[in-house]
């Protein structure tokens, strides 16, 4: 945690920036000026040559390159349309996007910096304005770790009770333990259930020892209740624990396991929307995310810490959890057999 949340994060504030400006003009030089004391945008280069300009962003010395033309300054001078070419990287198409927008909006306000001036030689005319306020909700600062660290947590959770019951379940088989169960007269559904108890445990220790280190760190806020988010996480403990269980008894060595476990894993952590939002996903995708729990997790861990959300707002996915759980314990009860 102390290293994914800080580290994992789609804010940019470096955007390295080429310019080639041609015009040398006091409105080229002011444009470069709103560049420069942008918090997104780093010039690292000048240059007065397209070809030296692409070799460099080929050879990823910077992702933006901002060409301005000769002829910029007398557009402007004589109420043109004046024009400029941004040249983005877009080998990672998320990056090129923030960046494109970045610059869109500082490219905006030098505009309606060039509107207000060129208005006021008019004062006849008034200027007309449309005053807009924001306010972010939830996440008022824009604190990509206040977005994270909920997933994160729901990812480390997994880990603890996917990945050590089901070895622990096929390390018995290994050394042969479990024959020595399976001679007793503790049933299928005992079994199984003993081998919850533990690392529904650890689970919970480890999400209390997360939600401590997010508080302390990186003073995370938590608006909803706790208890609530204690029994989301319970109920998702029991369905991965299941599941677990389940593979196990597939499994003949913790090899095998961790090839089917580390399998799984990848795929219901990158679906679960830990980084990309659910509702761009394709429809087949989110119709997948029904049956995977970390997903489930996700949204709960998400809208019970940053929006307080209510039983009721996460009923649905509770309902689902509660149905997985169901579905993978009974699972890992039938498939376990008892054989002397």
């Amino acid at each position: 945690m102390l290293l994914l949340v800080p580290a994992v994060t789609f804010e940019m504030k470096n955007v390295r920036l080429c310019i080639i400006d041609k015009d040398m003009t006091p409105e080229s030089r002011g444009l470069i000026s709103k560049l420069e004391g942008s918090k997104f945008f780093k010039i690292t280069f000048s240059s007065f040559s397209e070809t030296e300009a692409n070799n460099m962003l080929h050879r990823n010395k910077f992702d933006i390159i901002l060409s301005i033309p000769s002829d910029f300054g007398k557009d402007i001078l004589t109420e043109r349309p004046a024009k400029i070419m941004a040249s983005v990287d877009a080998v990672n198409a998320s990056t090129a996007q923030l960046s494109w927008a970045y610059l869109n909006g500082v490219l905006r306000d030098y505009n309606a910096i060039l509107l207000t001036e060129n208005m006021k030689s008019t004062p006849m005319e008034p200027i007309p304005q449309i005053q807009i306020t924001n306010r972010y909700w939830y996440n008022e600062m824009l604190n990509y770790k206040h977005y994270m660290l909920p997933g994160i947590l729901g990812i480390l959770v997994t880990a603890i009770g996917f990945l050590l019951a089901g070895l622990n379940m096929v390390r018995e088989k290994e050394v042969g333990t479990i024959e020595q169960i399976n001679v007793t007269p503790v049933r299928k559904h005992q079994f199984i259930i003993a081998k919850m108890v533990p690392f529904l445990i650890i689970g919970m220790i480890d999400l209390s020892l997360g939600l401590i280190i997010g508080k302390l760190v990186f003073n995370i806020p938590f608006v909803g209740s706790i208890v609530l988010l204690f029994m989301s996480s319970f109920i998702f403990l029991i369905a991965v624990l299941g599941l677990a269980l389940f593979v196990s008894t597939f499994s003949g060595t913790q090899q095998q396991y961790m090839f089917v476990a580390f399998f799984c894993m990848i795929i219901f952590i990158l679906m679960s929307g830990i980084f990309t939002p659910y509702e761009s996903m394709p429809a087949w995708a989110q119709d997948f995310n029904l049956i995977n729990p970390v997903a489930h997790l996700m949204r709960i861990n998400r809208m019970v810490m940053l929006k307080g959300s209510t039983i009721h707002d996460i009923r649905m996915e509770l309902y689902s959890l509660i149905i997985i759980a169901i579905a993978f314990t009974t699972l890992a009860v039938r498939r376990y057999r008892k054989t002397a």
